[in-house]
């Protein structure tokens, strides 16, 4: 298993902590593979915005079917996300 360095939430500052208040949630915090990004918070950034484009933007497959692939792949890869 690789291993990231990440800048843990509260050592977070400028763009970088308002990304990660951004991007977590209140509750859980900032996922890991959003925080890999950290020692580059731009990538972060366009990382979030891929997703969700691709997750919520317009397509032929809807917001469900487009879940379900990712809970597939994610389960071939062995990957708890």
């Amino acid at each position: 298993m690789a291993w990231i360095k990440m800048i843990k939430e509260d050592e977070a500052l400028g763009s970088l902590k308002t990304y990660y208040k951004k991007y977590g949630s209140l509750s859980e915090g900032v996922d890991n593979i959003l925080k890999i990004h950290s020692l580059n918070p731009d990538s972060l950034k366009h990382h979030y915005e891929m997703y969700n484009h691709l997750m919520r933007g317009e397509s032929r497959l809807s917001r469900i079917q487009r879940e379900m692939i990712a809970v597939v792949v994610s389960k071939i890869n062995a990957c708890h996300y």
